[in-house]
């Protein structure tokens, strides 16, 4: 069960510097000259903006919504854009960070960014929804577009979101233009541009990074057990992608609690339930039984996959985690001291830059579907999707075992080189 966090804006700006400290870490390790650090250390731009809104009753409320643009040196901005309460600038600067990260060492031409709105959906009609993304997706105007700033749907958005988003932008810009600009978002419904398999990318692309991890340590993954915690889009997808490969999910959380099963816990029928409980509590099918959130992390198996929110796997928790594999399907799952014990126990992690890069990749396959009037069949998508995967995952373990580093180091290392190289070539002008 994720833990809520404080709206003052503390916590987003600790996760700000834990960023900074992964970065300020592998910078180190590259030799990345200070006048490219001193960039990559900065938001190109941070957009702040306040909107109104009628709710159904008549009541005009004011909400803030979020647009980070941490780099585009790669190509144009990509991030997704997270509806919840405890949105605030430290968070989404963290965020864009990493998709900065993430697009460089996926190898998509697409830069970093993030945004975000500070509400929650749950607690608004489909219609106040609708408003809310709409005037939000005008007050940002210009500051998004297809060649500049790509949003996607993340933590409490949707496809639905993005809809109204694509569909606000579009009416808002020349005629000519309207069918050309259906890129201005990815995560789209499929009857709207959207591309087949961008709902499950993530998840899958988790189970492809997981594949990839037990077959260059000689494992067979079919046989193994795995924790997830959080059942939304991420969780699901990945159980499911997991379940196909003959792995076992005996244990899930979210934010109403915990359940487990030592004879498997089914996907789908635990997909039924959460769709109509809102949440994994409950649950009760076959053998499953509630357990405490602090249970759930110290749960006996093989694989533990965080894939709810940020900073979960903390330093009193780490002591605690029997997996021997963490596969961060959430960003920022793991503090810095989480990191550091599971390390020196000898604990796995696949860091969530590549972790929870199939989002971003199968973005990318959607962004140039758009481009290019055409459509992909699913096997080509998955198909892809693994080839990107594993060939990042193989340049994270050539140079981790060049640079004698952690993986997530590495991770950043391939990701800085990249960018790094870029800077050299174009320099800062004027």
């Amino acid at each position: 069960m994720p833990t809520r966090r404080s709206t003052d804006g503390s916590a987003g700006d600790q996760l700000f510097e834990t960023a900074l400290e992964q970065f300020d870490a592998a910078a180190d390790l590259v030799n990345l000259p200070d006048r490219t650090r001193s960039i990559l250390r900065t938001p190109k731009n941070e957009i702040i903006v306040n909107f109104p809104v009628e709710m159904d009753d008549g009541e005009i409320r004011i909400f803030r919504g979020f647009r980070v643009q941490h780099n585009d040196i790669l190509g144009p901005y990509k991030g997704g854009l997270r509806f919840a309460d405890y949105v605030d600038l430290g968070e989404v600067k963290a965020l864009a960070m990493w998709m900065t990260w993430k697009t460089s060492l996926a190898g998509v031409p697409f830069g970093g960014a993030k945004g975000g709105i500070a509400f929650n959906p749950r607690e608004h009609s489909r219609s106040e929804t609708e408003r809310i993304v709409r005037r939000f997706t005008h007050a940002l105007g210009s500051n998004i577009g297809p060649e500049h700033d790509i949003p996607a749907p993340d933590v409490g958005s949707t496809a639905q979101d993005m809809v109204w988003m694509m569909d606000t932008y579009v009416n808002a810009g020349g005629n000519s233009d309207r069918q050309n600009t259906r890129r201005v978002v990815t995560g789209k419904t499929i009857e709207t541009g959207g591309s087949v398999g961008r709902d499950k990318a993530t998840g899958q692309g988790a189970a492809f990074v997981l594949a990839h991890h037990y077959e260059q340590i000689n494992r067979d993954l079919r046989g193994q057990t795995c924790a997830i915690q959080g059942f939304g889009n991420v969780g699901e997808h990945t159980a499911r992608a997991l379940s196909r490969m003959g792995v076992t999910m005996t244990h899930v959380a979210d934010h109403t609690g915990a359940v487990t099963d030592p004879n498997g816990i089914d996907p789908e029928s635990l997909w039924r339930h959460t769709s109509q409980a809102g949440g994994v509590a409950g649950f009760d099918e076959g053998g499953a039984e509630a357990l405490d959130v602090e249970e759930f992390f110290a749960a006996d198996v093989d694989i533990l996959v965080p894939a709810a929110i940020e900073n979960q796997i903390t330093a009193k928790r780490a002591p605690n985690v029997r997996a021997s594999v963490v596969l961060e399907g959430a960003n920022g799952p793991t503090s810095v001291e989480g990191e550091n014990i599971l390390i020196d126990r000898g604990i796995e992690i696949l860091p969530d830059v590549l972790a929870n890069a199939g989002g971003v990749i199968v973005s990318y396959f959607e962004w140039l579907q758009n481009k290019m009037s055409a459509k992909w069949r699913l096997n080509h998508v998955d198909d892809e999707l693994r080839t990107y995967l594993w060939e990042a995952a193989d340049n994270i373990e050539a140079e981790k075992k060049r640079l004698a580093c952690t993986r997530r180091e590495a991770a950043y290392a391939v990701a800085l080189n990249r960018i790094g190289c870029v800077f050299d070539q174009r320099g800062v002008w004027p």
